[in-house]
């Protein structure tokens, strides 16, 4: 005589072979019709299968039900259940109710509901995030109360028509997909810096794919002109452009960072401005909030750690150099010179510490460093008015401030000891940071230096104001650069915002860049204004 389980079992398992034959029929009948599988979905047949399957024997000898997937689903977590074939069909009736102008994909794909970011779908009638799309989901649930239709799965771009259940395959809905995930080949990417073709938005304005503004979500501006001063770095633009060169990198960084510089170049937005929510999101999660949406911080202290952390992913565990390091890594050769305790005793009291005494006296020590980029030191400005009873702003010129790396110029430091320190460049990098020491920190207050530096935007030639290593055999000297990149602030210590100039080189034509707000500028603009940290391209 059979047991219950084994009644329930055997009833299981007709069932299994009645759901395996009405597919087949399906397929028989119907030859042209396409199927596809999937693993996210429940139907009542399935909920008997796996309520079965879920249950245990627990100790004392009686049966005791484990959570279903019935409740699992309740709570907002969808769990697959078994591959089952669903129906792919060309027409859908409810494609005339997609919404492009409500679709925005920069923000974090978690469902609405449930907060989940596992198995989530866009509604694309009026843009909301749903979770699953099963029997008791809530993407199922929304389009029964509200009568949409069509959803996007945001990790597979699949578009699904609920509650009928089946799979949209349209070319309609490419551009969608591309907004939502943009890509490029690389004959496209080798294209861009050669592009002058304006793109239209959904609302009919035009941008330019590259010079598009970003969100500012909560003086977030710091992070904003960085992004816009790194995007004007070719092979990094270039290398980030392209998902599959960084496929087998597991960091979150990586991946927001590249996703955001193709939704910055892409041509084919549905807006003529892109969010960097999700990005922001990776950036506080992977400094621990050192960097946080709605905290003021400065971009020279962000594009440090920016670089510093992406190189760390990026090379894992290889001992490869990384695109950034390739990019903005130069060698310095630094000798530090401390004095002993003698000597500066010796020079409290008077004694006389000069010539041969003070070079006994000293400990010379000479090292290589790298660098990815380099602080210069703005004079002090003047502590006294003019007649007008307006402080004096100082200029100076930029060849001045760069003799701090001429080899001879000497810098003395505190901190963490005293000394004397020289430094002179042994080699150059392809991109050169430059950022100005403007803001200087005491016990009470921060103060800004309000000198103003002045550059040359094209044909910088360092050889002539410091001294360069000989080049290699059968190498050219490339000491010559131009201006990319020039990021100012405007307003007091600790306060204020940021903005930047950057170029186009397909036009050779420069911006102005604050958040939101993108205006073509004059050459003669850029160099106007407080500099605070630049980006030079090295002349090939």
């Amino acid at each position: 005589m059979k047991t219950k389980r084994e009644e329930e079992h055997e009833e299981v398992e007709l069932k299994r072979q009645k759901i395996f034959h009405e597919h087949s029929t399906l397929a028989i009948d119907n030859p042209l019709l396409p199927l596809a599988s999937y693993d996210d979905d429940d139907d009542e047949e399935e909920e008997k299968i796996e309520e079965i399957g879920n249950r245990d024997i627990v100790e004392n000898g009686h049966e005791e039900d484990r959570e279903s997937d019935d409740d699992i689903q309740e709570e907002g977590s969808f769990k697959g259940k078994s591959n089952r074939l669903v129906e792919v069909r060309r027409d859908c009736p409810y494609l005339d109710t997609v919404n492009r102008q409500v679709l925005d994909f920069d923000f974090e794909k978690f469902c609405s509901v449930s907060l989940s970011n596992e198995n989530v779908y866009a509604c694309l009638v009026c843009g909301k995030y749903y979770q699953g799309r099963g029997r008791k989901s809530y993407a199922y649930t929304h389009s029964l109360d509200t009568d949409h239709h069509v959803y996007i799965n945001l990790k597979s771009e699949k578009v699904y028509c609920l509650p009928d259940g089946y799979e949209i395959n349209d070319p309609s809905l490419h551009d969608i997909r591309h907004v939502l995930n943009p890509r490029c080949t690389r004959g496209q990417v080798e294209q861009l810096d050669k592009n002058k073709q304006w793109s239209r938005a959904l609302d009919g304005s035009d941008y330019l794919p590259g010079m598009v503004g970003l969100n500012n979500i909560k003086q977030t501006d710091f992070v904003n002109v960085t992004i816009q001063s790194l995007m004007r770095v070719t092979p990094l633009r270039d290398f980030f452009l392209i998902p599959e060169n960084y496929q087998n990198c597991k960091s979150p960084l990586v991946d927001r960072f590249g996703e955001l510089t193709r939704k910055i170049w892409h041509a084919r937005n549905f807006k003529g401005q892109v969010s960097p929510h999700e990005f922001l999101q990776a950036v506080m999660t992977a400094s621990a909030k050192r960097f946080q949406i709605g905290v003021q911080s400065n971009p020279v202290e962000f594009m440090s750690w920016l670089l510093h952390q992406l190189h760390l992913d990026l090379r894992g565990s290889n001992e490869k150099r990384s695109i950034i390091h390739k990019c903005f890594q130069g060698e310095l050769e630094v000798v530090k010179e401390i004095p002993n305790k003698s000597s500066i005793e010796k020079k409290e009291n008077g004694g006389d510490a000069d010539g041969g005494t003070e070079r006994s006296n000293v400990f010379r020590e000479t090292s290589r460093m790298k660098f990815l980029m380099l602080g210069l030191d703005l004079p002090p400005p003047p502590l006294f008015k003019d007649v007008m009873e307006k402080n004096i702003i100082p200029q100076v010129p930029l060849f001045n401030i760069l003799k701090k790396f001429d080899g001879e110029s000497v810098t003395e430091v505190v901190r963490p000891t005293i000394a004397r320190m020289r430094y002179r460049i042994t080699k150059l990098p392809p991109y050169l940071i430059l950022h100005m020491r403007r803001f200087t920190k005491n016990n009470f207050f921060m103060e800004k230096n309000p000198t103003l530096v002045n550059f040359p935007v094209k044909n910088l030639e360092l050889k002539d104001y410091i001294p360069l290593p000989a080049p290699k055999k059968k190498a050219k000297l490339r000491s010559k650069y131009d201006l990319i990149a020039n990021i100012v602030h405007d307003g007091r210590p600790g306060e204020g915002s940021y903005r930047v100039f950057v170029q186009r080189k397909s036009e050779e034509l420069w911006y102005e860049m604050q958040d939101l707000h993108v205006a073509e500028t004059l050459p003669q603009m850029v160099a106007l204004s407080e500099t605070y940290m630049q980006i030079y391209e090295q002349q090939q």
